[in-house]
């Protein structure tokens, strides 16, 4: 199929896009890479009568080190991200999930905004951004103002954000040197949605972990913090015991669709899996 009718819009500021947005009202979709809105467009599950484009927004492109803090500009690509040496030395595991979404293709297009913000629970930023802590900026017609990544999502498709409102940058906290991390994907084939992934971010001392976080993907109509989960392990080696422990307590937290992916019962067992493969590599990594 091919999409309905709409006007198209590249407005090439920020402050032009929020009015714009604000005088064509619920008839109106921000456009960012597409790869999420285009495809539900095509299948009439998305029917706006007006496209918003942001591409012409430079100020919504790029990054910087500021302070302790990573800004990433909503409109940065995943290919940027991957060519970026600031996300290389402050943000490894960026660098390492943005490797694993769907295909080069894709990666050229794709943006960390239009990834994080529509809500689509199979996308693998999102989870990653609950696990390193990082705010969100949106701008809409009352301001500017912050949310938590970990406040932000609230089911399927639905997240925090207001009529009118963009996001215009994603803050992660830079992680400290010595840092372990990993991101785990468990998908069909290239391309596809997580069947079940994990991301782990830890720091170790004395041989044992001293901080930890967990973040889950494709495994509830939302990303999902496991931080009991992550109390688990901490303070321990990371033994089988532990291992398994933090499994059972992530798998407590998953509700899965029984899917094309699998059964429910399947979905929660490879997504404990996923979790102890990136503890361990995450460990190895800080070692």
């Amino acid at each position: 199929m091919i999409p309905g009718p709409f006007t198209y819009h590249r407005p090439t500021s920020v402050a032009d896009a929020i009015k714009l947005l604000g005088e064509l009202g619920d008839e109106a979709r921000p456009l960012a890479g597409g790869h999420s809105l285009i495809p539900m467009m095509k299948l009439r599950l998305a029917t706006p009568d007006h496209l918003v484009d942001l591409h012409g927004i430079g100020e919504l492109r790029g990054m910087r080190r500021d302070g302790d803090t990573v800004v990433i500009g909503a409109m940065t690509t995943q290919y940027d991200l991957l060519a970026s040496d600031t996300i290389a030395a402050a943000l490894p595991i960026l660098h390492e999930t943005a490797l694993l979404i769907a295909d080069p293709q894709v990666r050229y297009c794709g943006t960390l905004g239009g990834n994080v913000a529509n809500g689509d629970p199979g996308n693998d930023m999102p989870a990653l951004m609950m696990t390193l802590g990082a705010v969100y900026r949106l701008r809409g017609p009352g301001g500017e103002r912050e949310v938590a990544a970990a406040d932000f999502y609230q089911g399927a498709y639905f997240t925090a954000l207001e009529p009118g409102e963009i996001l215009t940058a994603v803050a992660v906290p830079a992680q400290p040197a010595g840092h372990g991390y990993a991101y785990e994907k468990l998908k069909r084939k290239i391309g596809d949605y997580a069947t079940a992934a994990a991301a782990v971010v830890l720091t170790m001392r004395g041989g044992t972990v001293a901080t930890c976080s967990i973040g889950l993907t494709n495994l509830s109509e939302t990303p999902l913090l496991a931080e009991e989960a992550a109390g688990a392990v901490i303070g321990t080696s990371l033994d089988d015991a532990a291992l398994k422990k933090a499994a059972e307590a992530a798998r407590a937290i998953m509700q899965p669709a029984g899917d094309g992916r699998g059964p429910v019962e399947y979905r929660k067992h490879v997504g404990g899996i996923m979790v102890e493969r990136a503890l361990r590599r995450a460990a190895a990594k800080a070692a």
